[in-house]
């Protein structure tokens, strides 16, 4: 058996890059930026007002000083004027200052008769002028890579960029194998199960970027899985579930085998998840995950996500991890890593007392997996320990 640390270095070793793509701007919202991309334009182009008010001199800005509005400047509407001494021009929160103003007069401080104001008494030293330039400048850059927040979106629509370009989504082909697996809505005979792994699978790495193809189940004979597993050679990755292990019906390694698989490690030092493989079969990076749903989602969230990310070119790093306190006393560890299914209480962090990989309903109430080393000592309440978030 391999660390999880050097497994991760096989898996990243077997991903590349995908392609760059370009997508309207209303489309790459979570998508990863793959090129820098500069401004069209400068923000603002002009010169404009902060604030409703009179645009007029600065230097003529004293108490009760009276002045003439010889226009309006509103957003979208300048005023094609030129300020003289002694003039003003009505102006309203985004419009162009007019030549010859350099100062803006909040409304609230200016009392108004016809086309004649009068200014308070306690007017301020601010301008109330946004200068152009003020937010960006044209040809300035969003570098890449960069996964796209809305207010990169609403900033990239700014900068006048409608086209994005954008990593392609790795299409990761799910192929769960058995005769015991139904669809979910399907009757399940008496002997059968709900095929839940390829969903939640699917769901999580959807999340980071990927485009899941969901297979159809592989039944437990070799034509079977050899059939789906040319219907996925197109896929950037392709992910099996169950059927990896070395039972009398685990026909995944040795129908790859045959296929032109080459493996690059079988076993994980880890709980749960330990028959994990992973290889390249025909050129395709593959990985095959165990068949019981907590170890399928938590090898999910250890190695396949990571995989994901690195493929969307931000880099090859395992799954964030934070410290929390231990909210109870924890007992010594074995000789595999456990990534324990944990809640959070208080800002502590609480394992859960059922870790059987089997139970997706405990699986669902976790807030992270407690990760602990091989061979962890015993711990008491209050001992800062490392999770990675759900």
């Amino acid at each position: 058996m391999i660390s999880v640390a050097q497994a991760l270095e096989q898996l990243f070793a077997l991903t590349r890059e995908t392609g760059v793509e370009l997508v309207p701007l209303r489309a790459a919202a979570g998508r990863v930026l793959a090129r820098n991309v500069s401004a069209a334009r400068t923000q603002p182009p002009f010169a404009a007002s902060s604030m409703d008010g009179y645009a007029l001199r600065r230097a003529e800005v004293e108490p009760d000083a009276m002045f003439k509005v010889v226009g309006e400047a509103a957003a979208g509407h300048r005023f094609d004027g030129r300020i003289k001494a002694g003039q003003a021009a009505r102006i309203f929160t985004g419009a162009p200052i007019p030549e010859g103003a350099d100062f803006v007069v909040i409304q609230e401080d200016v009392t108004r008769r016809g086309d004649l104001i009068t200014l308070g008494h306690k007017i301020g030293d601010k301008d109330n002028i946004r200068p152009a330039g003020g937010d960006f400048t044209e040809g300035q850059s969003i570098d890449a890579p960069l996964r796209l927040r809305p207010a990169d979106i609403a900033l990239l629509a700014a900068m006048n960029i409608a086209q994005v370009p954008v990593f392609r989504k790795p299409v990761v082909a799910f192929l769960a194998t058995g005769d015991e697996l139904v669809q979910p809505g399907e009757t399940p005979g008496p002997d059968q199960i709900i095929a839940s792994n390829t969903y939640g699978l699917a769901a999580q790495l959807e999340a980071v970027g990927g485009q899941a193809r969901l297979m159809p189940v592989a039944r437990d004979n070799a034509a079977s899985l050899r059939r789906s597993f040319e219907l996925a050679m197109d896929a950037d990755l392709i992910v099996t579930i169950g059927g990896a292990s070395v039972g009398d019906h685990d026909l995944v390694a040795p129908v790859a085998a045959e296929m032109g698989m080459q493996q690059a490690f079988y076993k994980v030092a880890m709980r749960p998840g330990k028959p994990l493989m992973a290889g390249t079969l025909n050129g395709t990076p593959m990985i095959g995950l165990p068949g019981n749903p907590v170890s399928a989602m938590v090898c999910g969230t250890v190695f396949v996500a990571p995989m994901i990310r690195a493929m969307l070119g931000l880099g090859q790093h395992a799954a964030p991890r934070r410290t929390v306190p231990l909210g109870i006393d924890i007992a010594v560890n074995g000789p595999r890593e456990h990534y324990m299914r944990a809640r959070l209480e208080n800002g502590a962090v609480i394992p859960e007392n059922r870790q059987d990989s089997a139970l997706l309903s405990v699986l669902a109430t976790a807030d992270v997996l407690l990760a602990r080393p091989k061979n962890d000592p015993a711990h008491p309440k209050g001992t800062l320990v490392e999770v990675i978030d759900l």
